[in-house]
């Protein structure tokens, strides 16, 4: 389905919005490329998915995410923060 700028979020389920939120994201990187679904990239949001990723509390979650350690594997744009699952815990096993 196709949205607009006019679209109500409160007329959105969830899965909808965070596919909105993600095709943004690809638009606003120049994301053009479409990966087989086999190897699609699996992407949480905020710190309370980082936080679920590594296992840890929201706090410590914040501490790593400042420390820089995952710093390839997060995008910051404004006060949305998209992480690349696989990367972070690619990372983590280092």
């Amino acid at each position: 389905m196709t949205y607009d700028n006019n679209t109500r979020i409160i007329d959105l389920t969830l899965g909808e919005l965070l596919d909105a939120v993600e095709a943004r994201v690809r638009q606003t990187l120049g994301d053009t490329t479409q990966q087989p679904a086999a190897s699609e990239k699996k992407f949480v949001y905020g710190l309370k998915g980082l936080a679920r990723i590594l296992g840890c509390s929201k706090t410590t979650a914040s501490r790593l995410k400042a420390s820089g350690k995952f710093d390839e594997a997060i995008t910051q744009i404004g006060a949305l923060i998209v992480i690349d699952a696989d990367k972070v815990l690619e990372i983590a096993k280092k």
